[in-house]
């Protein structure tokens, strides 16, 4: 069953890229494709919960403490959309990993928390230096940051192949 998903999330995939072959590799078209439709999912799952589940109101945790509607949102929506990116990136992105799956879930989560300081971080940086600058447009330029940054973190760390050397023993 797995392999039948993976292989049909794969073809989906693959058909869209063959007018882009020329220009993008096949890894990093699944990236985009994987990691935008995650990010879709995402914000979809956010703004559900915000609208309709919290109804735009902060969420009681005990007594007078609660939080806002904003991040109940974000961590309901952050709750499926991490297991899913690392269940994409790990079986259509980058199968080939030959790293154990605990050590590549320890991975993606680190690198996931670091991006998300690492967006904190330029949202106020970027605020703070570029003021004239329209926020939309700032806020996508930290997004193409994040992403060029995040693909080559998970390639050349989280989902990494190592070589297998053979270990000899000399008596």
């Amino acid at each position: 069953m797995h392999d039948r998903i993976r292989h049909s999330i794969v073809g989906f995939i693959d058909f869209f890229h063959r007018p882009f072959a020329r220009i993008i590799p096949t890894q990093t078209f699944r990236y985009l494709a994987c990691g935008g439709s995650n990010t879709v999912l995402n914000i979809v799952i956010e703004s559900l919960c915000f609208n309709h589940l919290f109804h735009k109101h902060p969420l009681p945790i005990y007594g007078n403490l609660a939080i806002t509607a904003e991040v109940g949102a974000w961590i309901i929506a952050f709750a499926i959309s991490f297991p899913a990116g690392f269940i994409l990136s790990r079986h259509v992105v980058f199968p080939e990993s030959n790293l154990h799956g605990r050590i590549q879930l320890f991975r993606y989560a680190l690198t996931t928390a670091t991006f998300i300081l690492m967006t904190y971080l330029l949202i106020k940086a970027f605020t703070f230096c570029l003021p004239m600058i329209n926020q939309t447009v700032r806020y996508t330029a930290i997004c193409i940051i994040t992403a060029v940054l995040s693909y080559i973190s998970q390639r050349k760390f989280t989902f990494k192949t190592v070589d297998k050397e053979v270990v000899t023993s000399e008596p």
